[in-house]
């Protein structure tokens, strides 16, 4: 039989406030001289502390979600999400659940659109480290990750393959960098992916789910959502249904492996957060934040396109701010050389950092002063370079057109590269085709 793969994904991202989400602790975990060194009674859960929460974050979420095509709801409020382990001492996390800060939204890529669930705030637990000290295995607690304010990307089970995924992740984190809300670095855990993967025979969604965790990296959530397509494929053709639970990727293996039973949310006993009064979202705050977006990746990439340059340096360029800000600047003062510019920026011809725009310009510009455009001057070096190589003559009027680049590059070299490369191809094609 064949079957469909349907899954969902749920990306979480630090976001790089100055302060915590609830606390005024130093909001810089994987700069941290030393481990525990910015907390105090909030974050580090101890009685009598009280959240306060941080506006800037709750700007931020909203400014994604405006990227994302959300509706902003007028009232959001957070919750206490209730489990106990070592890197939760409270014993529950302040999070949001019935009332998020963003509701809807979607994000397209080349195989259909993503529709996203909701995005939400919460604080992120203390990391864990797992050691060996005095020759015994102990779990150590770093709390400077804790409280660090993280949002929740929550979709709707509409990625259809590991290529859509890819995409879709790659987008999205373009465009949280883009706004400038976190760096999304995997590797130190800013960016942290979870997918729900299941199968379908006809389409539906099914009776069940199975989250994968621990991944960081693109390539990981395309990896386990092979692996778990293979695996419960051959659950279904034999006749039973794969058991909703939580597994971990494993990397070395390109596997996933059983962890846990999934829990709903009535195993995390959520309730409304007594300590935070509920959140009053005007309009007026909204269009406040809506000033802050940037021109978006698609939109950059939109506009590069129009200039000519080619796709893949578009999207080379438009990772690089101060490139588009070099692009820009030469776009307003000589747009005829934005073309080449893109070319020499990919290639790294020359250090922008190095060259004022104005400077740059002033090069080509004098360099093209300099090309010999003088027919008179280029036919007997053109002739020349024919008479001097007879069989690439007879091969370029046997059919191979790309000899034409080879008596190009001749004459180049005759003039030391001051021959006008179009002068040179259309008198070269004259005395071929003649």
């Amino acid at each position: 039989m064949t079957y469909q793969l349907i899954c969902g994904a749920e990306i979480h991202v630090e976001l790089k406030t100055k302060s915590k989400m609830f606390c005024g602790c130093k909001n810089d975990p994987f700069h941290a001289g030393k481990p525990n060194i910015y907390t105090c009674p909030v974050c580090l859960g101890l009685p009598g502390g009280l959240p306060v929460p941080n506006k800037k974050a709750i700007e931020d979420t909203i400014l994604l979600g405006l990227a994302l095509n959300c509706t902003i709801p007028p009232v959001s409020h957070f919750d206490r999400k209730h489990y106990f382990y070592p890197d939760l001492p409270k014993g529950y996390q302040i999070s949001q659940l019935s009332e998020p800060l963003c509701l809807g939204g979607y994000l397209d890529t080349s195989f259909g659109r993503v529709r996203l669930n909701h995005i939400h705030l919460e604080e992120d637990a203390a990391k864990m480290h797992h050691e060996v000290v005095g020759g015994k295995k102990v779990s150590l607690i770093d709390f400077n990750r804790s409280s660090v304010p993280l949002v929740e990307i929550v979709t709707e089970p509409d990625i259809k393959s590991p290529e859509m995924a890819k995409e879709f992740l790659k987008k999205l984190r373009d465009i949280i960098r883009a706004l400038g809300i976190s760096d999304c670095d995997m590797e130190k855990g800013g960016m942290r992916l979870e997918a729900n993967i299941s199968l379908s025979c006809d389409g539906s969604l099914p009776p069940y789910k199975v989250e994968v965790k621990n991944i960081n990296s693109f390539r990981y959530f395309a990896n386990s959502m092979e692996y778990e397509a293979k695996r419960q494929a051959k659950i279904l053709e034999a006749g039973k249904i794969p058991v909703q639970e939580t597994r971990g990727y494993r990397a070395i293996t390109k596997s996933t492996a059983s962890q846990r039973g999934k829990e709903g949310a009535a195993d995390y006993r959520y309730m409304p957060d007594g300590d935070i009064p509920p959140l009053t979202i005007s309009d007026q705050w909204v269009k406040e934040i809506k000033l802050r977006l940037p021109v978006l990746p698609s939109t950059q990439i939109e506009r590069l396109l129009t200039l000519g340059i080619a796709e893949n340096s578009a999207n080379i360029l438009i990772h690089d701010s101060s490139m588009m800000e070099y692009i820009d600047h030469v776009e307003k003062i000589a747009p005829e050389f934005v073309k080449k510019l893109a070319n020499d920026l990919v290639n790294k011809k020359f250090d922008h950092n190095q060259i004022k725009p104005e400077q740059y310009v002033k090069q080509l510009q004098s360099s093209q002063s300099a090309k010999i455009t003088d027919e008179g001057t280029l036919l007997p070096i053109i002739e020349k370079v024919l008479a001097d190589n007879p069989t690439v003559v007879a091969d370029y009027k046997a059919g191979k057109s790309n000899a034409l680049g080879f008596f190009v590059g001749a004459v180049m070299k005759a003039t030391a590269g001051k021959a006008d490369a179009p002068t040179t191809n259309h008198l070269l094609r004259a005395k071929l085709e003649a």
